[in-house]
């Protein structure tokens, strides 16, 4: 039976017992001094240096260059943060107290159709006109059909909340198998998976993703730059959540599971 492994991103050294207590691998990332005890990505070939913007890319990319390839065939690598986890399958009762309970923390034999597993989807079209009228006049008028609901696409909110035209910059340096698709893509949905989260039981796939991802976000630092403040810092994570929903959708065959919130920090030991 195939294996599973789930990376959980964290930023608190203190965490270290309580992800160790779901089995759960603990990845260390930030200015926070971690012992040895977590997987970090500033050793080896990385950009942990960029872990302020990129977030938990950062690690992706350790792991990508890595250790990617020493990683068991067949074997299945999830990844997921200290405050948002995957749902148990096995028990969808997400009322239980026990964290054990909640979470998910082994293979659920349908998986075994997938090639990957996606969060639920993250639905932008509910933004209340109003809120659109006080603070989204610009992208309104780059977005015009977002008067109505099915309108308010993935292009409308990112212009809304992430800066106007970034989006369409960013992907016209995509390649051209890609630009295309992920501009009708942007334009024609009003919803994406959750977080850069999945799991993946192929190192080919995986490897493919990587290799388009990465050096499309490098190509975006020329657009974007590191002079990033306030919520505009976690820009390249933004974009990177909206490629991965539409990358993962085309090329692999995708089954959903929930994502629930968690926060380990609000865990008593």
């Amino acid at each position: 039976m195939s294996k599973l492994e789930i990376f959980c991103i964290c930023i608190h050294n203190k965490l270290l017992n309580k992800i160790k207590e779901i089995n759960y691998t603990p990845v260390g990332l930030g200015p926070d001094i971690f012992s040895k005890e977590w997987t970090r990505d500033n050793s080896g070939i990385n950009i942990s240096s960029k872990n302020k913007f990129y977030g938990e890319l950062t690690f992706h990319y350790w792991l990508w260059k890595n250790r990617l390839d020493k990683i068991e065939k067949d074997k299945w690598i999830g990844f997921c943060g200290y405050r948002r986890f995957w749902q148990n399958e096995f028990n969808n009762s997400e009322t239980s107290l026990d964290i054990n309970q909640k979470i998910l923390n082994k293979i659920h034999p349908s998986w075994e159709k997938y090639d990957v597993i996606l969060g639920n989807h993250i639905y932008l079209n509910e933004i209340p006109l109003i809120k659109i009228i006080k603070y989204g006049k610009t992208a309104f008028l780059r977005n015009p059909g977002a008067i109505f609901k099915k309108g308010r696409n993935i292009r409308f909110q990112f212009d809304m909340f992430h800066g106007n035209g970034v989006l369409d910059k960013a992907i016209d340096l995509l390649d051209q198998n890609e630009k295309e698709d992920f501009k009708s893509y942007v334009r024609n949905n009003v919803s994406f998976n959750y977080g850069n989260m999945f799991i993946c039981k192929s190192k080919e796939l995986m490897n493919r993703y990587y290799e388009t991802i990465f050096p499309w976000l490098e190509k975006c630092e020329a657009i974007l730059g590191f002079e990033l403040k306030g919520y505009e810092v976690r820009t390249y994570g933004f974009l990177a959540e909206r490629f991965m929903a539409y990358w993962f959708n085309k090329y692999s065959k995708v089954l959903e599971v929930p994502v629930i919130y968690h926060d380990l920090t609000k865990q008593e030991l």
